[in-house]
C-alpha cells in the first residue's frame, strides 16, 4: 500500500460521518481528488464525463443520489462537516471536523496530485 493511501485512510478517519438527505446531491458538482482516491472509484466514459461537466455535475451522480457513497473522495465526505464547507440543507455531524483535521485534510489536497473526477 502506497504511504499517501496510508495518508488517505487515516484522513477519512478524521472526518467525522453524518446521514445526508436521501437523494440530495445539492453539493454534488465537478471536484477533484487524489489520482489515488480516483484509481478506486469505477471508470466512466469520456462522453459521460463530458455530459456531467455540461450538467456541473459530478460524474457518479446517479437518479438517487451519489453512486459511490462509501468510495467517495476526502473533498466529498468535508463537505457539510465544516462552517467553510457547509451543507445547503442544514446536515452535518453532532460535532464538526476538528479544525487541525480539517487542515491536515486541506493540506493532503493541496500538496498532491489532484484530477477532476
Amino acid at each position: 500500500m502506497s504511504c499517501n493511501r496510508h495518508k488517505i485512510h487515516f484522513l477519512r478517519e478524521l472526518i467525522p460521518a453524518f446521514e445526508c438527505e436521501p437523494g440530495c446531491h445539492d453539493c454534488c458538482g465537478p471536484v477533484t481528488t487524489s489520482t489515488e482516491e480516483m484509481a478506486q472509484l469505477p471508470r466512466k466514459s469520456q462522453a459521460e464525463q463530458d455530459a456531467a461537466l455540461e450538467r456541473l455535475d459530478c460524474v457518479h451522480l446517479g437518479p438517487q443520489g451519489c453512486t459511490v457513497y462509501e468510495d467517495r473522495p476526502m473533498i466529498c465526505r468535508l463537505f457539510g462537516t465544516t462552517p467553510r464547507m457547509a451543507c445547503p440543507r442544514g446536515r452535518g455531524p453532532a460535532q464538526p471536523i476538528d479544525a487541525q483535521a480539517e487542515h491536515l485534510v486541506h493540506q493532503f489536497i493541496a500538496t498532491t496530485r489532484q484530477v477532476l473526477v
